[in-house]
């Protein structure tokens, strides 16, 4: 396959911090978060402008899907443009419970679990080839993600238990993985999820739904997460020879492999040999290397892929994380932890360690500590400003770019309409329902039809005064460029 599209839904941790007291219970927090959503779509479940949908998930978790995306690059600023957006609409969300007569501060945290041990997650969605043997897939599949958090995890102080003293661990996501394939999400949490719903031609298409990856606030490790993943969906699809590395017990092996940050915790393959995580992914590594060596690289951003993966390895094999500690998420948060530990004469088991994880994750600019490290040049970037602010208001070059279009110029006639991933419509004409199931298609002539019949669109797509738009409180990306006069109603949840 040589074109893909890949997206990511992440789920946001939100909480209210008052001065003294409890502060708002979750589901009136959200309510507060996505009253301007509301009020400008009618609804906390929208497709906006850049392609992407905004919506309130189960248990008041906001949550960002980005637009469908055929360039890493791409997908980076989209899920830092989600990042932005939500920051801005809990800025405003704390204006307002302010002008309520309450005081604190709203947090929202880009991770996967809260003080009281619930999770929530980050899934990502691949295009693969509907002749994908499944059963292969799975097989290789599983090892590879099982280990991956290696390479991409978020990082976690683990609290003390009965059973074990307070550490450090990989994942955040790996001790919420309750079955390796499934079609269940939130009921027993696998860590692929086999719901068929491609939201493309499912005759030449399936998406593969992987659930158990965690929220990265680095763009390097965005890069390695979604850049390895990709090259090994491609030697699986291309049924090049990869080796036996089947687990016989995936779910043991995450937790094992995540709370063992010496790396050298070993995995069980099927048969009865035993590899640690650091060279099951070595073995996958040198096989993508002869992959690429052979086949090309299929982006320009391949090198950069298998250097990260590889010196990743090499830092959890060899112990020394000064390696990757401005480049991986779990890296860059133990450097961090490790110094206030030190600074402070404090051990593991210290509540302060667990309010510095959580902070790394604070979105906030100037609040979070992720952010504050990114000031200091503690961290590396793939990926500027101006990307995340272009990603924030325009859509990448797929069907995403139609459905922005598409949107942008019915809200700027007044006109009433729904969308999903696929599906275009304008509410007045039923019969004249546009589906989109080519992803990669970023022109089609019957949406340009269907626009025209609304008049002359440059006379219409006029701008608004940013300050303006910025007062009534609505984040710049379901703003900028877009009239404000008419709402959008999503369909039911898709992903």
């Amino acid at each position: 396959m040589d074109r893909r599209v890949i997206g990511v839904e992440t789920e946001f941790g939100l909480a209210h911090r008052p001065s003294s007291g409890r502060g708002l219970p979750p589901d009136e927090l959200a309510r507060y978060l996505f009253r301007p959503v509301v009020e400008y779509g009618r609804s906390s479940n929208i497709f906006i402008p850049n392609g992407s949908r905004l919506y309130l998930d189960v248990g008041s978790h906001p949550e960002y899907a980005t637009a469908e995306c055929a360039d890493l690059m791409d997908l980076l600023a989209a899920d830092r443009a989600g990042e932005q957006m939500m920051h801005e609409l809990a800025v405003e969300a704390e204006r307002r419970i302010a002008a309520d007569g309450f005081d604190g501060q709203v947090y929202l945290l880009k991770n996967n679990v809260d003080s009281a041990g619930n999770s929530y997650g980050s899934h990502e969605n691949y295009l693969i080839p509907r002749t994908t043997h499944f059963r292969r897939l799975s097989g290789i599949l599983l090892p590879f993600l099982v280990t991956r958090q290696i390479l991409v995890g978020a990082g976690r102080v683990v609290p003390a238990t009965e059973d074990r003293e307070a550490h450090y661990a990989f994942s955040q996501r790996a001790d919420h993985m309750w079955e390796g394939i499934s079609s269940a999400t939130t009921r027993s949490r696998p860590i692929v999820n086999t719901r068929d719903e491609p939201h493309a031609d499912a005759a030449h298409h399936r998406r593969l739904h992987v659930i158990v990856g965690d929220s990265s606030m680095s763009s390097t490790t965005s890069l390695l997460r979604y850049g390895s993943t990709d090259l090994v969906l491609r030697m699986v699809e291309s049924g090049v020879p990869i080796g036996d590395f089947e687990l016989e017990n995936p779910i043991g092996a995450i937790r094992h492999v995540s709370h063992d940050i010496t790396g050298k915790a070993t995995v069980r393959i099927r048969g009865g040999e035993e590899m640690t995580a650091v060279q099951l992914q070595r073995g996958l590594l040198q096989r993508a290397k002869r992959f690429v060596a052979e086949h090309g690289a299929h982006h320009e951003h391949v090198d950069r892929v298998l250097e990260l993966w590889e010196r990743t390895c090499e830092a959890v094999e060899t112990g020394d994380h000064g390696l990757i500690d401005q480049d991986i998420d779990w890296a860059i948060k133990k450097r961090l932890v490790e110094d206030v530990a030190a600074k402070h004469g404090i051990g593991w088991d210290h509540p302060r360690l667990e309010q510095i994880d959580m902070a790394y994750h604070d979105v906030h600019p100037q609040r979070g500590l992720f952010h504050l490290l990114a000031r200091r040049g503690r961290v590396s970037s793939v990926i500027d400003d101006d990307a995340v602010t272009h990603a924030m208001i325009t859509p990448p070059a797929t069907r995403a770019a139609l459905r922005g279009e598409f949107l942008s110029t019915a809200r700027a006639y007044g006109a009433e309409h729904t969308v999903d991933w696929v599906h275009h419509k304008l509410t007045d004409r039923p019969l004249d329902t546009i589906m989109l199931k080519d992803p990669f298609a970023h022109q089609d002539e019957r949406i340009e039809a269907l626009l025209d019949t609304l008049g002359d669109r440059s006379s219409q797509l006029q701008e608004q005064s940013l300050r303006q738009r910025r007062a009534q409180g609505v984040p710049l990306a379901l703003t900028e460029k877009y009239h404000l006069t008419a709402p959008v109603h999503a369909e039911p949840p898709l992903i």
